[in-house]
């Protein structure tokens, strides 16, 4: 019995060490200030050295278990909110706490449930149009003939989808929120990969993204009211419209600051990731020139097929969001042959299995081939994955894929040999450096 219990014994200690991945041998600032500078590059340079898990210490998230291993990005991803939760901390602060971000467990899934039916489906067909008119308008002020970075439209675009399609602004309450929304969007961006520490103070980028937050909040609020004393509320197809005529199973509804928050949380999954991706689709088309003139007969015979497997191949050569992040809630979580302490964050980095060739062949090469017929494999994630994947990840496809064949219709994008842009860091997504650039003529 003596020798059961010494087994037992053993099995709950080593149960309770740690067994990390290989840490990168460095102390703490050597390895958080390359991160923060340039975060892709540094973590392409550990995996390199520790293979496809690895331990990195960083500032804001501290102990992080880097993860590039689709089976074990699986095992995170299906793993219960009570073991594993969002990433601490997250966007709620920038979002709000009654954003998505802040919520687990059983009110997570009723706000998802609540907003998943607006954004997906023959309910974002209603949209199409919406799309097509807000590129044409931008598209119409394009110079033809000269070059031209293409991130600051599609950023506009975007926006303007988003503040018709989700949050039914029109007139003044429209051209307010274009003027607050965009420096929102800039600094909350930078905000999200500050450690907290730093938020306090008059001065900076917390201080300036909270004066605009009071703004953008004191506008919602009044939109919310007048839209609850609109009559024709019902007809309204806009998803503020259906949030505010929407109610959780028990019979209540959200409440305004929970809408506000909710529609800044849709904002920011839409508008600039968005709007990067665009650019990024811009900068590798126009280095293809032959996939160009496929993409453009295909468009002429009313197809899509190449051009769906354009948009998969530019997120996955190209993705703006290059990990999703995971909070350790238990006392120990086994990830394979790994124990990964309680307080821990995981990080599923999904820039490093787009770039594995185990996972894509050759990845270096931009080939939307890969993708015709086939549907994507477990390695690919820009919109994340499990409970947490982008809710919007079908109306951003709509979005990219409506511009794309309205500028395909349009236009003739002139190829260039010139060299590919390289990455730039916009806090949180990554926009091609130069914006993006193309010549175009119209057709």
């Amino acid at each position: 019995m003596s020798a059961v219990r010494h087994q037992a014994t053993v099995e709950h200690d080593r149960a309770e060490v740690p067994d990390l991945p290989p840490r990168v041998p460095l102390p703490r600032a050597l390895q958080g200030l390359p991160f923060m500078i340039a975060r892709k590059q540094t973590m392409a340079m550990a995996a390199k050295r520790f293979g496809s898990v690895f331990t990195l210490n960083i500032p804001v998230f501290g102990t992080s278990v880097v993860v590039a291993d689709p089976q074990l990005a699986k095992q995170v991803f299906t793993t219960p909110s009570d073991v594993l939760c969002n990433i601490q901390p997250n966007l709620s602060r920038v979002l709000g706490e009654g954003s998505m971000f802040s919520l687990e467990g059983d009110e997570h899934r009723d706000r998802r449930k609540l907003l998943t039916p607006p954004l997906h489906g023959k309910a974002i067909k209603v949209y199409e149009q919406i799309v097509a008119e807000e590129f044409a308008r931008e598209a119409a002020t394009w110079p033809v003939g000269k070059k031209f970075a293409t991130v600051e439209p599609m950023m506009r675009v975007t926006l303007n989808v988003i503040l018709r399609t989700v949050f039914g602004a029109q007139g003044e309450y429209f051209d307010s929120l274009r003027r607050v929304i965009p420096p929102m969007v800039e600094t909350g961006s930078r905000c999200a990969t500050i450690p907290d520490s730093v938020q306090k103070g008059p001065i900076g980028p917390w201080a300036r993204h909270r004066r605009l937050r009071t703004e953008y909040d004191a506008i919602i609020e009044d939109m919310v009211a007048t839209a609850r004393r609109d009559p024709n509320l019902e007809n309204r197809t806009d998803i503020m419209a259906l949030m505010l005529q929407s109610s959780y199973d028990d019979g209540s509804a959200m409440t305004t600051k929970e809408v506000a928050d909710e529609l800044a949380t849709l904002l920011a999954a839409g508008h600039e990731t968005t709007a990067n991706t665009l650019a990024w689709a811009f900068e590798r088309l126009s280095r293809h020139p032959e996939l160009l003139a496929r993409l453009a007969a295909e468009v002429d015979q009313g197809g899509s097929e190449l051009r769906q497997a354009t948009i998969l191949e530019v997120q996955r050569s190209r993705p703006v969001i290059d990990f999703a992040g995971r909070h350790v809630l238990s006392s120990m979580y086994e990830l394979g042959q790994w124990r990964i302490p309680k307080g821990s964050t995981i990080l599923v980095a999904i820039s490093l299995m787009h770039d594995d060739s185990d996972q894509f062949r050759n990845p270096a090469i931009f080939d939307p081939g890969r993708f015709v017929g086939n549907r994507p494999s477990a390695a690919w994630l820009p919109f994340g994955g499990g409970t947490r994947r982008c809710i919007g990840a079908a109306f951003a496809n709509m979005e990219m894929d409506v511009v794309l064949r309205e500028c395909l219709r349009e236009f003739e994008i002139v190829g260039t040999d010139a060299r590919p842009e390289r990455w730039h860091g916009r806090g949180v997504a990554y926009s091609p450096r130069r914006g993006g650039r193309m010549v175009i003529h119209r057709r």
